[in-house]
């Protein structure tokens, strides 16, 4: 990633807050400590930061980004009615891993919202930071729900927390599923810089993470990069280029193809 890029993605990451901290930057990066500090450093030489403890801000007087929080990409409602047919079959293989009693994170998206039918009488515990999956879980009396504090972009129905702010209760769960706008040799990618960070704070604090992606996704591979292949341990889709099968087993990724 050329400089240019990485000083494009460290301003827009403070867009909806005004301030992104260090470790944020870190996970959403591909670059060490210290390019990113010459990064802030060149940033705030020509005044679009300042640099504080901790991480950076915007210069006063910028401030968030006015008017009503939105996420780049297709939005949810948009979204949740292409490739429906694949999303529902993944959904229901993706949730086929889920023990009874087993704590698990779910991450918002069209494609993991799926899963939530076919959890009723497991009786698990599922912190997400989707509205949509809270609410499709709230019927099931067995179903223990957790949500990280943050801010509601209404366009995903999901809550994001300020960059650099702690967010997630104390919950341990082994195992993350998780969408993504796009998938490559490259890696797994987003299309708003907001959610990697977001992202990369579930991927930190799972022992195995599980990316359930309709075939659709392997062909647009635009966006920032949330982790490498070899963060991923499982991928769940409906069908997979003959090119990508190799990349992913050559990376170590398991392969369930849903039918």
């Amino acid at each position: 990633m050329h400089a240019a890029e990485r000083e494009r993605l460290i301003v827009e990451a403070m867009r909806p807050n005004g301030f992104v901290s260090y470790r944020d930057l870190e996970g959403m990066l591909d670059a060490s400590p210290a390019t990113i500090r010459r990064d802030l450093s060149r940033l705030e030489e020509t005044g679009q930061i300042v640099r504080v403890h901790g991480g950076a801000k915007l210069p006063e007087g910028e401030g968030a980004r006015p008017g009503p929080l939105q996420l780049a990409g297709t939005p949810f409602d948009q979204a949740i009615t292409q490739n429906l047919a694949a999303k529902l079959t993944i959904g229901r293989t993706a949730a086929a891993l889920v023990q009874p009693g087993e704590g698990v994170m779910i991450d918002g998206g069209t494609t993991t919202l799926q899963m939530c039918p076919h959890l009723e009488g497991l009786d698990c515990q599922v912190l997400t930071n989707s509205l949509h999956i809270v609410t499709a879980l709230l019927p099931q009396a067995g179903t223990r729900i957790l949500v990280p504090s943050g801010t509601v972009f209404r366009e995903q129905n999901i809550i994001l927390a300020a960059a650099g702010e702690e967010s997630m209760p104390r919950f341990h769960a082994p195992k993350l599923f998780m969408g993504a706008a796009a998938i490559g040799p490259q890696g797994v990618m987003q299309a708003d810089v907001v959610l990697v960070a977001a992202e990369r704070r579930l991927i930190d604090r799972a022992e195995e993470v599980i990316l359930l992606v309709d075939s659709t996704k392997f062909r647009t591979q635009s966006g920032t990069i949330v982790c490498g292949l070899d963060e991923v341990d499982t991928v769940i889709t409906d069908a997979l280029p003959p090119q990508m099968e190799e990349v992913l087993l050559a990376a170590g990724v398991r392969v369930m193809i849903a039918s």
